[in-house]
């Protein structure tokens, strides 16, 4: 299951809500990504896709400084699961791959 492509997610923690967006792409056949929401770009780390399950881990500073792991099941263009940082709850993921227009030929 590919999980390239830029990805809207929602992520429900006991603070509230935070959208963030995750793009993945594939380089010399490995995965990489970034992060981007609440100001800030950061890089994922540890990104590994078995089957349909990818998971990966971020550092982040706002609101909280946190490094949260994540868990997640691609279906096609939807992905669901948690995500774990320390010592708090997990918190519900869910997110959807953002259509990409087709290219236009001249």
């Amino acid at each position: 299951m590919a999980a390239e492509g830029v990805w809207d997610l929602s992520i429900s923690t006991p603070i509230g809500r935070i959208e963030a967006v995750v793009e993945f792409a594939r380089q010399d056949g490995v995965l990489t990504g970034a992060a981007h929401g609440a100001g800030e770009n950061v890089p994922l780390s540890d990104i590994a896709l078995d089957g349909d399950r990818l998971t990966w881990r971020q550092a982040i500073t706002k609101p909280l400084r946190l490094n949260p792991a994540f868990a997640v099941t691609v279906d096609g263009d939807t992905l669901t699961g948690t995500s774990k940082a320390g010592r708090l709850p997990a918190s519900k993921v869910t997110g959807r791959r953002r259509t990409v227009p087709a290219a236009v030929e001249h």
